[in-house]
């Protein structure tokens, strides 16, 4: 049986009830999935929640991450290039990487004494910087003073010939010179006498020329010396600025060097120095095994004198830029050393290197210098039994070390013709100055430098 027949609008209203019930239900599905999500968004801090939408990851891409830590550089994973307290505890992370730079937390003690190293390695090639610049500066002035005052002379000389000059044209003006006497020459009977007076007009008009001539290279010698007084007066004010960058790069480096030590504990420095002495203890060995030490030649007579003069130093403190006699720098003392010997040799080692005589290692002999780094920025004087008298580094003393305290470039002989004395006595040296149980020393002996038998200590 039929119901009663539905008119347009209850149509029309089921079909939009119909679709509202369709619009709810979607709307309540899309809400309980997007809940949690939500939810989340709402409980944790901006940036949190970076991680929880991001597309997913291989299973290691974070193994062993702490919970909370992502990949990136948050505050969880600190970056490796930061600048942490260079006082950190050596024991607080042992596995330390020891290629770490400055200033990154928990370094081992090979990788602080490396730091250390470098800088005082800086700090030396910046002080024999500013002892070449230095020198050039020196023979700049020398070099300006000389020609200032051959300038002085020079001038000196051109106002006497100007003042000479000067006579003879007021003398031809007044007619007092050879001029008018030729005009009567020319008029005169006595043969004879117009001879004699035909010398003496030649004799005059030669010193007029040369005169003249004076007067002409004194102008010339005096501007020549003037532009070149003024060209080395520019460069050594150019050396002198240069200096001064020099100087102040020593001086920023040497801050370096006290700002670490500064920063480290007396449990990492008693480290630091006994790592040291263990490097420079192998390294001994090393060149004592490797055959590269020959026999100690006998010195010559001003190779004795550079090295009694180095031992009496021993103890003076290093100081850079000094060449004695209260205080030394590494090349300040070898080039005075050898300076006292008679033998000036250049001022900084660099030089020395360069300019002196290069021998072999088993041909050295007391006085030779030991030259140090691939820069040639040390050096040493040899006092025999591989063992060398040094200005070492700021801080230190002047002192008596094995020859491979520090990676060696070569020698030198400053006096290659000296002809060796036939008898050589090394010189004492106090017990302060000889190193412990240096390497290269049989146990229970004790060998004095350049000595050729033992001696019991």
């Amino acid at each position: 049986m039929e119901g009663p027949p539905r008119s347009g609008g209850d149509d029309v209203s089921g079909r939009l009830l119909r679709l509202a019930c369709t619009v709810s239900t979607a709307a309540l599905a899309a809400q309980t999935v997007l809940a949690p999500g939500l939810a989340a968004a709402t409980t944790e801090p901006p940036g949190a929640g970076a991680h929880a939408t991001a597309a997913p990851r291989p299973p290691d891409a974070d193994a062993g991450a702490e919970p909370g830590e992502g990949t990136g550089s948050g505050a969880g994973a600190p970056d490796a290039g930061s600048d942490a307290d260079p006082g950190a505890d050596l024991d607080a992370a042992p596995d330390a990487d020891p290629e770490s730079g400055p200033g990154s937390g928990g370094r081992s003690v090979a990788a602080l004494l490396k730091d250390l190293q470098r800088l005082y390695r800086e700090a030396e090639a910046a002080t024999e910087a500013y002892n070449a610049t230095e020198e050039e500066l020196r023979r700049r002035r020398a070099e300006t003073g000389r020609l200032d005052g051959d300038l002085a002379k020079a001038r000196l000389s051109l106002h006497e010939s100007r003042g000479a000059a000067g006579r003879l044209a007021r003398e031809q003006y007044q007619g007092s010179t050879a001029l008018s006497p030729y005009l009567r020459l020319l008029l005169a009977r006595d043969p004879q006498h117009a001879l004699d007076q035909g010398h003496v007009i030649g004799r005059l008009a030669r010193e007029r020329e040369e005169t003249l001539g004076r007067l002409r290279g004194g102008e010339r010698r005096a501007d020549g010396l003037a532009r070149r007084a003024r060209a080395a007066l520019d460069g050594q004010l150019t050396l002198a600025a240069r200096r001064k960058k020099a100087r102040d790069d020593v001086r920023r480096r040497l801050d370096d060097v006290q700002r670490l030590l500064a920063s480290l504990t007396a449990e990492q420095l008693t480290a630091l120095a006994a790592l040291e002495r263990d490097g420079v203890a192998r390294a001994q060995n090393g060149l004592v095994a490797s055959g590269a030490l020959g026999d100690d030649g006998k010195p010559s007579e001003e190779g004795v004198k550079a090295v009694r003069y180095a031992v009496r130093q021993l103890g003076k403190p290093y100081e850079w830029g000094a060449q004695g006699p209260g205080s030394y720098d590494c090349s300040g003392l070898t080039s005075r050393a050898w300076g006292q010997a008679g033998t000036p040799v250049p001022r900084t080692s660099e030089e020395q290197w360069a300019r002196l005589k290069r021998i072999p290692l088993k041909e050295l002999r007391p006085g030779d210098l030991v030259i140090y780094f691939p820069e040639a920025t040390h050096v040493a004087l040899y006092l025999g039994r591989g063992m060398v008298v040094q200005a070492p580094r700021t801080g230190e003393k002047v002192k008596v070390s094995p020859l491979a305290s520090n990676p060696v470039l070569g020698a030198v002989r400053p006096d290659p013709g000296g002809e060796p004395v036939r008898r050589y006595r090394p010189p004492q040296l106090p017990p302060t100055a000889l190193p412990g149980r240096e390497p290269g020393r049989e146990r229970g002996r004790e060998r004095e430098p350049g000595r050729g038998r033992d001696r019991r200590p």
